[in-house]
């Protein structure tokens, strides 16, 4: 069985971070045999006045891999994580869908969308939760954190929105590294802005990390071309990436 699961709103100025949250989630599912799960994604969502927010706004999101049976059971210990791990005062959020039994997957997706322009009620985040029949819940605080873990989820479930969580080194030679050895690494493909796909044998200054983006529901690393000698191509730096 095939779920995305989204958080939000779960930490404060001195705690570690939503994204790690996500993570120890994802680790804990994993040990316990309940499935596989896959990268998280950061989707950023509106800065406005009126939307508390640690720093930044983001949701979180992973998708997972389960046996059918355990879905409750992993429900639960998400819940169990939110209500344990968040920091003291957060608005934890946590929203759990399976793609394949949304009847109408365009509303959740324009939702979420939505949450990057305008500000949204906690009333409405439940309303098109229910109207879809997704599980949404709230752990703690004010709860306002369910608006962005609804938001998350649909912009995950987009395929065209976020950036993956960490820093990725690729192996390079002084810094420079064919398509065909950055594809090696886990990321899915390389391509510039504009959306042209790089040959496995073309070349990249990829520095010390990258940071790949979720486009065409793929991990996909965006080039600019490079100056000067040496590679052909460099990662877009976090001026552009930091959009996604």
């Amino acid at each position: 069985m095939h779920i995305l699961i989204s958080i939000d709103d779960t930490d404060n100025i001195d705690s570690r971070g939503t994204g790690e949250i996500a993570e120890l989630i994802a680790a804990g599912i994993a040990a316990r045999g309940w499935g596989n799960c896959g990268a998280v994604t950061r989707h950023q969502l509106l800065l406005h006045p009126d939307i508390p927010y640690t720093s930044h706004n983001s949701a979180m999101c992973f998708p997972a891999e389960i046996v059918e049976e355990m879905l409750a059971t992993v429900t639960g210990y998400c819940c169990l994580m939110l209500a344990t791990e968040s920091a003291a005062g957060s608005d934890p959020g946590l929203c759990i869908l399976l793609p394949e039994r949304l009847a109408r997957p365009d509303l959740l997706i324009t939702y979420g969308y939505k949450a990057k322009t305008t500000v949204i009620s906690k009333d409405e985040a439940y309303g098109t939760a229910a109207a879809l029949g997704v599980h949404l819940s709230e752990h703690g605080g004010t709860g306002q954190g369910v608006i962005g873990a609804l938001a998350g989820a649909g912009l995950r479930l987009s395929g065209n929105d976020g950036r993956f969580k960490g820093k990725f080194r690729i192996p390079s030679d002084n810094g420079t590294a064919t398509v065909r050895e950055i594809c090696a690494t886990g990321i899915d493909g390389v391509q510039t802005i504009e959306g042209a796909v790089l040959a496995d044998d073309e070349t990249v200054c990829v520095g010390e990390w990258v940071k790949p983006v979720l486009t065409g529901g793929r991990a996909v690393l965006l080039v600019v071309p490079a100056t000067g000698p040496g590679a052909a191509w460099k990662a877009c730096d976090r001026k552009i990436f930091k959009d996604y």
